[in-house]
């Protein structure tokens, strides 16, 4: 047939500009096709069908650019592109692929609008359709929000599918037959007398013709996989201890480094000396960088060691250092000129607060760390003139344009090798720690030098979730609640990281409210109010961002009205609740816990919802107030995400998050002096023990027509849902966490 060639195309399109409502986004940069990266490095007989699918003849690559930080991204990625292309993940090759601007994530920036997730207006569904927009024209590839499955659902599918049609089209070029005399099973193209093409042989073939674009999706009632338990991608390499994290990172002629900069988060180092250091065994070099210093020795824990050792001079913090005046500047950012939104302002507050019996409440939330078992950590080489990163990371593009800048390189020579991290929370989309590395490796050429963090460093460099202070002010009327007021002062997350990042934003914040603003209750004069407090700790994303306190704060307040106004908190959330999907929820979990029955003497529940990445989650918390303390004895948890794809998983996520939030409600807290965060370590930062862990009943809903993630919306309803319990069981109202400062658990 001539020379073989690969797929001229160098682009892929799914679907058409955004057309929402009747507003077209049709300009000529979003209707064209983006870049191809896999076309790059493609050899003769190779074909990269799109960014997301290659195959030669030695095997099939599935390209899942959303990180894996143990969500199970990369197995629910791949069995969505297999669902289609009709292969067995046995038989494939997973890879997370380059940074590239095909990769962009198209849905995560609705997060940061000021439409709640229940609404269908016009406005609302153009400005989602802008956020594709934005994704595609910025390439804004990044992990977070909960967003894998939402953006990738079909974009995903849709790869699967071109490349299962152009491989069809290529078993018809061979052997002449008729395309609808063709069907695809476990990685060959079936022909009618049942011999068997594998899709490895054909892809000489298939790299000589154009993708076919034009593909149906299989209906998910033929679906093989998806929606039925199934066993994810990585659980046997995690079971036997072969999974490769970047910690276990090896190569030849490898040096080991490790940093310390000032516990006080952008304090500066005034000067050090190293001369200790210097002269301990298996110590290479001393260097400076920024904000500290790194020591490269023969293995990692002599860098450890050596660290220590070095005497620094380190600089005053250049922020509010310590927790009670933190804690005081956010009470004073209740200041009408810091408010920084007020998207919901139903009815008349202030009318309906005047002359009634006004409830009040002032709650508190700590920072918290991120705290994941595998510490930051990153192999880096620079060498002849290009620069090699292999670590875990969400950012992977904003790594490779920030270590492309101080290594001082053209951004196509740096290469960055994602690889599976050990936990995240949110930790994974800073790229400090690489940005230390690449300063050590700029110093010694030709070297590969992986760089670790110590556990201590890690705590007390950690970029925490924001502290924040909750006012919340309410009537009650008639056995009903009647006015619901809650004011919410933080700094600002989204200010703090996109500054790291050195991209400029304007605006309201919606991290502040985020979980509050949006609920789904239609009380008749409704208002939340965000106020943005000077940053004082530098702060990002922690799991589930915004919701994650916020949660806490209005669900509380909830079940406080509930309890003045004598009504129960399930019959009155039911009454008020505007959306049906969220409604079914709390009728569910209203049937699971056996809402309404006795729970015994010393007993308690406590209801909670939270709306989160357009997620309903409800959970009911089941204690026992003991004459030792507080015992968690079950969480009951129904959840609404349009379709469940993994079941196996869905639960896992749901459960790991009720366990995130509950451990994270009873023990855990960064509190800080001269600047320097107190808990460096995990026995000062305590999560849930394994004797504690109640029982954990999961429901997933299918009643929404939207698809939704999950790894994080069941955390924000855990902590509310436990303090509303211990109420219940003890009558002791708890506003400040973490909830150990007044109960012990047992």
């Amino acid at each position: 047939m001539g020379r073989v060639r690969t797929i001229a195309r160098r682009s892929f399109l799914i679907g058409s500009a955004a057309i929402l409502g009747g507003v077209a986004f049709g300009t000529y940069l979003y209707k064209r096709d983006v870049e191809n990266p896999l076309l790059d490095d493609l050899g003769p007989g190779e074909v990269a069908f799109n960014p997301f699918v290659k195959i030669d003849a030695t095997g099939i690559t599935l390209i899942t650019p959303r990180a894996d930080v143990g969500q199970g991204a990369y197995s629910i990625q791949a069995h969505l592109i297999a669902e289609e292309l009709d292969v067995d993940l046995a038989e494939v090759t997973i890879d997370p692929g380059p940074p590239s601007a095909a990769y962009y994530n198209g849905v995560v920036s609705a997060e940061g609008m000021p439409f709640a997730a229940t609404s269908d207006s016009l406005l609302a569904r153009t400005a989602r359709g802008a956020s594709d927009v934005f994704g595609k024209l910025s390439g804004f590839q990044m992990t977070g929000g909960s967003t894998t499955v939402p953006d990738m659902y079909e974009r995903l599918r849709v790869a699967g599918a071109v490349a299962r049609e152009t491989l069809i089209a290529a078993a018809a070029i061979q052997t002449g037959l008729p395309h609808d005399q063709l069907r695809t099973d476990a990685g060959a193209v079936v022909l009618p007398d049942g011999n068997r093409l594998l899709y490895v042989d054909l892809a000489a073939i298939a790299a000589g013709i154009e993708p076919v674009e034009t593909v149906t999706l299989r209906d998910p009632s033929e679906w093989r996989k998806l929606t039925k338990p199934h066993q994810r991608t990585d659980i046997v390499a995690k079971s036997t201890g072969t999974q490769m994290y970047g910690i276990d990172m090896k190569m030849d002629g490898m040096a080991f480094a490790t940093t310390r900069t000032n516990p006080a988060l952008g304090g500066g180092i005034n000067g050090f000396d190293a001369d200790a250091a210097l002269g301990m065994r298996g110590v290479q070099a001393v260097l400076p960088v920024t904000g500290g210093i790194a020591v490269v020795a023969d293995n990692t824990w002599r860098a450890f060691q050596a660290a220590q050792a070095v005497d620094c001079d380190w600089g005053p913090a250049p922020y509010i250092g310590d927790t009670d005046a933190q804690f005081a500047a956010l009470g004073a950012a209740f200041d009408p000129d810091l408010q920084d939104s007020r998207f919901r302002d139903d009815g008349d507050v202030d009318t309906a607060l005047n002359g009634a019996v006004v409830i009040e409440a002032e709650y508190q939330i700590p920072y918290l760390a991120h705290a994941p078992l595998e510490p930051m950590n990153a192999v880096v080489r620079l060498s002849g003139g290009r620069l090699d990163i292999w670590t875990g990371t969400q950012i992977p593009r904003f790594m490779q344009a920030n270590a492309a800048q101080i290594a001082g390189l053209e951004i196509e020579n740096v290469h960055v090798h994602v690889l599976m991290s050990g936990g995240s929370f949110g930790r994974r989309l800073e790229d400090d720690y690489v940005r230390q590395a690449v300063e050590i490796a700029v110093s010694i050429p030709d070297v590969p030098i992986k760089m670790t963090w110590q556990r201590e460093e890690d705590f007390t460099h950690d970029f925490p979730r924001p502290a924040a202070i909750g006012r919340a002010r309410g009537a009650v009327q008639g056995g009903r609640i009647a006015a619901f007021d809650l004011s919410i002062a933080a700094s600002s997350m989204t200010a703090s990281w996109f500054g790291r990042l050195q991209q400029p934003i304007a605006g309201p914040d919606i991290a502040i409210v985020a979980g509050a603003w949006d609920q789904p209750f239609a009380v008749p004069h409704y208002r939340v109010t965000g106020y943005r407090a000077p940053e004082m700790v530098p702060i990002s994303s922690w799991r589930s961002v915004g919701a994650s306190g916020n949660g806490f704060l209005h669900e509380s307040f909830m079940d406080e009205l509930c309890h003045a106004a004598g009504i129960d908190p399930m019959a009155e959330r039911l009454r008020l609740c505007s959306h049906m999907p969220s409604r079914k929820v709390l009728e569910a979990v209203a049937e699971m816990s056996d809402w309404g029955s006795d729970p015994g003497v010393g007993r308690g529940r406590g209801l909670a919802f939270t709306l989160s990445f357009g997620v309903p989650v409800a959970q009911v918390c089941e204690v026992t107030a003991t004459k030792d303390g507080i015992r968690i004895d079950k969480v009951f948890v129904a959840a609404e995400v349009g379709r469940v794809l993994d079941p196996v998983n869905f639960e896992a996520q749901v459960a790991g998050g009720v366990i995130w939030g509950l451990g994270h409600a009873m023990n855990c807290e960064l509190t800080y002096a001269n600047g320097i965060a107190q808990q460096d370590n995990y026995h000062a930062f305590e999560g849930m023990r394994l004797h504690q862990t109640p029982q954990i009943m999961v429901r997933g809903l299918e009643n929404d027509d939207k698809i939704r993630g999950i790894g994080e919306p069941g955390v924000p309803p855990a902590a509310p849902a436990l303090g509303n319990a211990i109420f219940a069981a003890t009558g002791k109202r708890i506003r400040r966490l973490p909830f150990f400062h007044e109960v012990d658990f047992v």
